[in-house]
Formats: structure tokens, C-alpha cells, sequence
């Protein structure tokens, strides 16, 4: 197994009174390919958002290629896609325009040379998108729209992509493209860690998956065998079609 690429130790995180993450532990090693999942609350884009820095931790500890974050400061070596952002904020700008703004972080003095604008390109190329690298972000559709923050999470050639539920509200066809458009990624050596909702077309990929339940570790190991969230692990589910008195059907771990 590689170096951890991503480290936490103990980490904890309050928003406001209520405690999200309860003292996890996760390591993510280089070139594996983790997916961090659970049900909605249960921490997963708090996990993800406090590695990157943009939620602040109350405890524990982050490494980022083995050092600690605060002291961190290649972050051109990953690439991060929020979770269900438009791409270009309400800010009027083109598809290059945006894809462009991530490869400001290797950029001298934020001046894009040639090889910073054949990044752009490739990136663009990979989730298919070169043609559409005139137009508006305005004028895309949502699958459009998550396919451009990819590329631009892609445009500064990272070494980790952390992607923030990459296929919530896109059509099959973009989803289709992030899963291929991962696979190249993984093949050239990226490590990868997604928050999902379900693996769907990314099971293939997935190497390790962990579950999160109250902010707390839950599962840390293969992945379920079964997509969606009735087969993760801790989920207690009463169907509709249940008799009453019936014993609820006892469907994986996750609630």
C-alpha cells in the first residue's frame, strides 16, 4: 500500500453547537480510490471540506502528503469539485474562462502560459467539453455544468481529486463520462476520494469504501456489494409493503 495521501487523526469538527464529525480516523493512500458514504447528515461533506480547509477543525489531526495542513501549501497538487455548485457562481464567464481559473494555483505570477493554456485543453478534452469552450457557462445544462468543475478540479493536473457527490442531479450521459473520465485518472496514478450517495457506475473503481454514521467511522473496508442506499451498511428500513407487526427488513447498516 502507498504513503497516506490524506490523513485524519481523531478529527472533530462542531458547526455551531451540534457536533458533525465525532474523532475520525481515515487514510487515504496513494493511487486508491475511496469512496466516503453515508446518509445525509452523517458527515461526509464536513469530512471532505475540513480536509481541504474550508470547515475548521476543533481536534484531532490532517496530514496532506504527509504534512500537517496548516503547514500544507502545494494545493496544486489536488484537485477539488464541490458539491452541487453552479460553475461559474452567477459570474458571466465561458467554459475556458472557468476551466482556466484552476490552473491558476500553478500559474507564475496568475499569468496563463502555453503549457497552462494546453492543460486547459486537455482537461476540457477529457470530459467532453472542447467544444462547448466558447460558450456561456450560463446556457449549460446541470450535467454541462458539473462536467466544466471537473475539468476545472482536472486543469492544475492534481495528484488527488477529492469530488463532493459528482453524480447528484447529473444525467446518465455525464455520468458516463465522470466514470470514464476517472478511470483515466486512476490509470495515470491519481488518488481519489468521493463522498457518494450510492457507487452506481463507479463501482468498478472503488477500491475501499467508508461509511459514516453520526459523524463517527462506521465501515472501513470493501465496498457493499449492492448500489444505493438500502445496502450500505447500519441502514434499518421499514418498507412500505411491511405487515403490521412484521419484523422490519434488516437491509444493510446505514439509517
Amino acid at each position: 500500500m502507498g504513503e497516506p495521501v490524506i490523513s485524519l487523526r481523531g478529527v472533530r469538527a462542531d458547526l455551531g453547537a451540534r457536533p458533525v464529525l465525532r474523532g475520525i480516523d481515515l487514510a487515504v493512500h496513494r493511487g486508491e480510490v475511496v469512496a466516503l458514504l453515508g446518509a445525509n447528515g452523517s458527515g461526509k461533506s464536513t469530512a471532505v471540506r475540513s480536509v481541504i480547509g474550508q470547515v475548521q477543525t476543533d481536534a484531532g489531526e490532517i496530514e496532506l502528503f504527509g504534512t500537517p495542513q496548516r503547514r500544507f501549501r502545494d494545493w496544486h497538487r489536488i484537485g477539488y469539485v464541490p458539491q452541487r455548485t453552479t460553475a461559474a457562481g452567477g459570474v458571466p464567464a465561458t467554459v475556458t474562462e472557468v476551466v482556466s481559473s484552476g490552473r491558476l494555483s500553478r500559474a507564475r505570477f496568475s499569468i496563463l502560459r502555453r503549457a497552462d493554456r494546453e492543460a486547459v485543453r486537455r482537461a476540457l478534452d477529457l470530459v467532453g467539453m472542447a467544444d462547448r469552450s466558447g460558450d456561456s457557462v450560463n446556457a449549460l445544462s446541470g450535467g454541462q455544468h458539473q462536467r466544466v468543475l471537473i475539468a476545472r478540479a482536472l486543469a492544475s493536473e492534481p495528484e488527488l481529486l477529492i469530488m463532493d457527490e459528482p453524480m447528484a442531479g447529473v444525467d446518465l450521459a455525464s455520468q458516463e463520462v465522470l466514470a470514464r473520465t476517472l478511470r483515466s485518472q486512476v490509470a495515470a496514478g491519481a488518488t481519489v476520494l468521493l463522498v457518494l450517495h450510492e457507487l452506481g457506475p463507479l463501482e468498478p473503481l472503488i477500491d475501499r469504501a467508508v461509511v459514516l454514521r453520526d459523524g463517527c467511522v462506521l465501515h472501513d473496508g470493501p465496498p457493499p456489494k449492492a448500489v444505493g442506499q438500502h445496502a450500505l451498511p447500519g441502514h434499518d428500513h421499514v418498507h412500505p409493503h411491511t405487515t403490521a407487526g412484521a419484523e422490519p427488513t434488516r437491509t444493510g447498516l446505514l439509517s
